[in-house]
């Protein structure tokens, strides 16, 4: 329903025209974006799912070769086993945009090449077991970030499809309808405004017409009389 504050003149019903095809062309931008948000949403929940089984299934590997090193080994054994690390892990964070989102890039360095590096231990006392574990976690890393990555992304991501949703719905449930329904108001406004004008027209110009043709009148009696 048009606003009972619309100021129904011709001015108003321009702007709100240009205001409507801006609307209109935001409204398909906008539904465009949510639309491309949802299918990578998507790609990146069935890429989530994957590396999930995956990373899981991983760790179950590695505990269990953990679990297996511990009954061989004692408690002692294995804390001085990883008493003192060789190897070190930085952790680098860089972003990517995704339909104006900034999603995060995970990637890492180790202080040194060599990947033997990460047993920091001495092979002669400890429990083959032992090194599959680590070896397992030590080659889960990458795809550990690229999981919390991918979370992240899908996380940021629903977020942002929920607010363009929202938009998309905001615009095509009330102001497209409010600024349609303004421009129809002004529109029969303007149309009735004009229809009293031509009806007052021609009610002056009948009015100016009649007082013409009874002024003529008054003006040509007197003339036949004395012509009589």
């Amino acid at each position: 329903m048009a606003a009972t504050t619309i100021n129904p003149t011709r001015m108003e019903l321009t702007r709100l025209k240009k205001k409507l095809v801006t609307a209109r062309r935001g409204y398909k931008l906008l539904k465009d974006k949510r639309d491309e948000l949802m299918r990578q949403f998507l790609d990146l929940v069935r890429e989530n799912k994957e590396l999930r089984e995956k990373v899981e299934s991983g760790i179950a590997e590695a505990n269990r070769s953990f679990a297996l090193a511990r009954s061989g080994m004692s408690d002692e054994a294995v804390r001085v086993a990883f008493m003192s690390p060789k190897q070190e892990v930085s952790l680098n964070v860089h972003t990517r945009n995704i339909m104006s989102v900034d999603v995060p890039v995970y990637d890492f360095e180790t202080r040194t090449p060599d990947s033997n590096d990460i047993y920091s231990y001495g092979f002669a006392f400890t429990s083959g077991d032992l090194d599959a574990a680590v070896g397992r976690l030590s080659g889960l890393l990458p795809d550990m970030l690229k999981l919390a990555e991918s979370e992240k992304t899908c996380q940021m991501l629903a977020s942002e499809i929920e607010k363009t949703r929202r938009r998309v719905n905001a615009l095509e449930h009330v102001l497209i309808p409010d600024m349609v329904a303004n421009i129809k108001f002004i529109t029969m406004k303007l149309d009735e405004n004009e229809r009293s004008s031509q009806t007052r027209l021609m009610k002056v110009k009948d009015m100016m017409l009649e007082q013409a043709h009874h002024y003529s009148e008054k003006n040509t009696e007197p003339v036949q009389e004395q012509g009589t």
